[in-house]
């Protein structure tokens, strides 16, 4: 009796087609520098934040908010327009809508805490996907990581030790603070499985588009409930968070997830607090030691490892089968 073949391999699906996804090198250098870039912009959000005259709930916000229209308007004249839920795509939607809430939920708890822990502490926490994601992905691929992937994990563990560490002995103070943005990072981490299932099926400028516009009433909720100013007096913070952070960081990292495995998107992450660190000893004056530049230099590594380690395909089992 004669069975459907499996698509092979030069056969893109549907949803590669809509999605960037595809090509034999899973770790492109043009997605690889996206990430990269993405995270040296969204580790200038900590300062800003700082710098908003509202509420941190209220700055998040307004980062969602001021982005919103720019981002749709862009989706709009687009080659890739956004289309209103349809048949079977209910579960796209769906998916969308909690992935914009539970990133409101992590700008939310993640912008408390950036005002009550150090630059480095705040942005290495709210970072923490850095090791769920990769697990997702491992338990996704149902594969344990290979030699050098675990060694880059082992080495960007010790790495972003080394950067949170001394800080956090310095003032015990900041753990409510650093408790605040752990959880934002576990909500960041949701954030990232959910677009990354999103991303096979929409390009990376709509998927955005609508899981920002999907924050903007609970992010405007959480900050009334808790009191805060939101009307600001300057605007200049805040337009920055919305353009360095949601539009060009958070633009990014959206391209980049659609084209890189989660191990190196969740390692390239990363850089975030290797750049915080930077500029918490420049403007605040937060000491930067040995141990911080030893840290640095192993999440260096790290991502090189993950990024030349990454660039052979491995073969599934209905490859194997096609042969």
């Amino acid at each position: 009796m004669p069975v459907s073949r499996p698509p092979r391999k030069t056969e893109r699906p549907e949803s590669d087609r809509l999605s960037d996804r595809g090509g034999t090198n899973p770790t492109p250098p043009l997605a690889f520098a996206a990430v990269i870039l993405a995270n040296v912009a969204l580790a200038f959000g900590p300062l800003l934040v700082r710098m908003a005259d509202t509420g941190p709930v209220a700055a998040a916000f307004w980062r969602i908010t001021l982005a919103a229209p720019v981002l749709a308007l862009v989706t709009l004249v687009g080659p890739a327009r956004p289309r209103m839920p349809g048949r079977g795509q209910a579960g796209l939607w769906a998916l969308l809508l909690i992935g914009g809430v539970a990133f409101a939920g992590d700008l939310g708890t993640w912008h408390i805490g950036i005002r009550q822990t150090t630059m480095a502490n705040a942005t290495l926490f709210g970072n923490s996907a850095t090791f769920i994601f990769p697990l997702y992905g491992f338990l996704v691929a149902r594969a344990w990581p290979s030699r050098s992937q675990g060694i880059a994990l082992i080495l960007a563990a010790i790495g972003a030790g080394l950067l949170m560490g001394r800080s956090y002995q310095v003032d015990p103070r900041h753990l409510v603070g650093d408790l605040l943005c752990i959880l934002a990072g576990l909500l960041y981490a949701v954030y990232f499985i959910l677009m990354s299932r999103v991303r096979v099926a929409m390009p990376p400028i709509p998927a955005l588009a609508w899981s920002t516009m999907a924050s903007v009433v609970p992010l405007f909720v959480f900050a009334a409930l808790l009191g805060e100013r939101v009307w600001p007096d300057h605007w200049s913070a805040l337009i920055l968070l919305a353009l360095g952070s949601q539009i060009v960081g958070q633009g990014l990292m959206i391209y980049a997830l659609g084209l890189l495995s989660p191990l190196v998107v969740g390692l390239a992450l990363l850089v975030q607090p290797m750049v915080a660190t930077a500029i918490g000893w420049i403007v605040y004056g937060e000491t930067l030691a040995l141990p911080d530049l030893v840290g640095v230099a192993m999440v260096a590594i790290a991502l090189v490892m993950v990024r030349r380690g990454s660039t052979r395909t491995v073969a599934t089992p209905h490859d194997r089968d096609n042969e």
